[in-house]
């Protein structure tokens, strides 16, 4: 199940106008591009048809980038207990339910089953929304070692943890991509909302088909 994504045309009307052109990012290097798979985990996947609609997409671009020679992170909520925060603004079984969400063991162990992970990806947790929020997960160091400046970034929950971890892509100075239908949200409403926000002041909004393009160009 794949949302009915759109951009409104009065936002590409409005780029175009402004850099002369639709998209931000009419280059991606694959040796500097990472793929950035948010929290496909059973948890997410086993219970929102949208999330495990992504997942055909997830693969496809992940072998892609491989392919090209780029690097594939996976990253998944982290095993800790729930800060006092979540508790008092959730409750406390509903925070202890999202504390245990990401599953515990090894990262690569936890992902949802219909996922195609390799020896040679990242495995990540983060203990925050945002994957690239400082002290609260690794990638940002990993993916610095490695030269990365493109990051692509897919999962779920789009309008959660996929926004909070583009917009911090962008705060970086990272180039941030958000994979149209690589995103789950619970709605189409959700979803959309955040690929307006992403595209009009983030990064870029693209489908599968054309990233997939742009790596192999």
């Amino acid at each position: 199940m794949l949302h009915e994504w759109r951009i409104d045309p009065a936002q590409y009307r409005r780029h175009e106008a402004r850099r002369g052109r639709r998209h931000a990012f009419e280059r991606l290097e694959p040796a500097r591009t990472a793929l950035v798979v948010i929290d496909l985990v059973p948890f997410f996947v086993d219970e929102n048809p949208y999330a495990a609609g992504v997942v055909a997409n997830v693969n496809r671009l992940a072998d892609a980038l491989r392919r090209a020679g780029g690097i594939v992170a996976w990253v998944v909520p982290a095993d800790v207990p729930p800060p006092p925060l979540h508790v008092e603004f959730f409750g406390e079984a509903v925070a202890s339910i999202y504390a245990t969400s990401g599953g515990s063991g090894h990262v690569r162990e936890r992902l949802a089953a219909s996922l195609d992970p390799q020896d040679g990806d990242l495995y990540v947790e983060k203990s925050a929304a945002s994957a690239f929020f400082p002290g609260r997960c690794p990638l940002h160091e990993h993916l610095g070692e490695r030269g990365v400046e493109n990051v692509i970034v897919v999962g779920t929950l789009a309008n959660v943890c996929c926004e909070s971890t583009v917009r911090d892509a962008n705060t970086l100075g990272y180039r941030p991509l958000m994979v149209a239908d690589a995103n789950a949200a619970v709605s189409d409403e959700d979803l959309n909302a955040t690929l307006h926000t992403v595209y009009r002041s983030f990064g870029d909004v693209r489908p599968t088909d054309e990233v997939i393009a742009l790596l192999q160009s």
